[in-house]
């Protein structure tokens, strides 16, 4: 842990947290309330570019709880044909709006990875919104880390290994964490159990924003020329389990 902290630059670094996962750091409190709102202003603009949508479960077509946008040069979708990568909104067919610079910028001091991120998914969970542990394995390098950010009400994440089986530890995410998945913690199971509404007023209309900046290509891969018949980037292995989680390790 001394070369972590050693690493990081940013005097709003309270914090770091291993859970026993190599990688995994915690940023409490990264973003104070100015720099929160003045993000959440962005995303507002984000979303009159590329609506919040309902995205389906592959095969079922079942819709996730959790409404879904993006930005920057590709976005995560999901749908009967499967998870993956698109350089466009599935509803608007236009490109993903740009990253905003304030992104960037925290992807620059916490991501410790030469290059930029090419993707921010961003979840909003409504009340009784929850995400079932999964891995994220579409991107072709891991080893760029994701890097979460959490705005609105607090919520239980948890976190496990690289197998499904493997034991998980739980614990409060609050408005205005960076979360970084690096190291063995890059393919970790993980999810959030529920969100813990009122726990913020950030959000007039209440719940939880997410956002999760991922490097999808590697980095000699063009991806402002993406190939004709490519029908998106990398099928999604993304395992749900049921969401009876323990708020302890177990």
């Amino acid at each position: 842990m001394a070369d972590c902290r050693a690493a990081l630059k940013n005097d709003k670094v309270k914090a770091v947290l291993t859970a026993n996962q190599a990688g995994l750091r915690l940023y409490p409190g990264y973003l104070d309330d100015a720099g929160q709102a003045a993000l959440v202003a962005e995303l507002r603009g984000l979303f009159a570019a590329a609506p919040l949508s309902t995205y389906r479960m592959p095969k079922s077509g079942r819709p996730l709880s959790v409404r879904m946008s993006n930005c920057g040069p590709l976005g995560w979708i999901s749908d009967e044909r499967g998870y993956r990568y698109e350089p466009t909104h599935p509803g608007t067919g236009r490109p993903w709006p740009a990253m905003p610079a304030s992104l960037l910028a925290l992807w620059n001091a916490v991501a410790f990875y030469p290059h930029p991120p090419q993707a921010c998914l961003i979840n909003h969970y409504r009340p009784g919104a929850k995400m079932g542990l999964h891995q994220d394995r579409d991107e072709e390098d891991f080893r760029a880390p994701v890097v979460s950010v959490s705005l609105g009400d607090s919520c239980l994440f948890r976190i496990g290994g690289g197998k499904r089986g493997d034991p998980t530890e739980s614990f409060r995410l609050n408005s205005g964490d960076v979360l970084v998945l690096g190291g063995v913690s890059r393919l970790a199971f993980h999810g959030v159990d529920r969100v813990y509404a009122g726990t913020s007023a950030l959000l007039p209309e209440g719940g939880r924003i997410n956002l999760t900046l991922r490097r999808v290509t590697r980095p000699d891969a063009d991806v402002s020329r993406p190939e004709p018949a490519a029908s998106g980037i990398g099928p999604k292995i993304k395992s749900e389990i049921g969401s009876d989680a323990l708020q302890h390790r177990h």
